[in-house]
């Protein structure tokens, strides 16, 4: 008798199909990671924006500046109005140092952050403090439902 190893054309469709049904049920969750990895980048970008105007702030203050001199970070210029810095790229563009292969801004006040790549709808606005004493504007990152 001779004894043959190996599988048989049944158990090869069995194991077919299973691997076709768990794809079925796992391929719509991994669909969405995109989506949710821009919201991410969006929202950690928006942190990113609010620190720099923070720290911003604080160096202006901690040096005895005017509210609307000019601070240098990190070797870069930043323009400040009433304390913070403008809504635009010499201003909050350069306090926050941006990637611009990742991000884009529209680069006018008041200056909207954008994800590179990403559907126009996916960003948010930083607006500048209007008054001395008052913060700047962030505004909510805007990740659905296409971003």
């Amino acid at each position: 008798m001779i004894k043959r190893a190996g599988f048989t054309l049944i158990e090869l469709i069995v194991v077919i199909l299973i691997l076709g049904i768990l794809a079925a049920i796992a391929a719509p969750r991994f669909v969405n990671l995109t989506s949710q990895a821009r919201a991410s980048a969006l929202n950690g970008l928006r942190a990113a924006v609010s620190s720099a105007y923070t720290l911003a702030n604080a160096l202006q203050t901690a040096q005895g500046l005017t509210s609307s001199a000019s601070i240098s970070m990190e070797g870069t210029t930043v323009t400040m109005t009433n304390g913070y810095p403008t809504a635009d790229v010499p201003g909050i563009g350069s306090a926050v140092h941006i990637d611009t292969s990742t991000y884009s801004s529209s680069g006018s006040a008041p200056i909207t952050f954008t994800l590179s790549g990403a559907p126009a709808t996916c960003s948010f606005t930083y607006a500048a403090a209007t008054a001395a004493g008052a913060a700047p504007v962030v505004g909510a990152a805007v990740t659905a439902p296409s971003c």
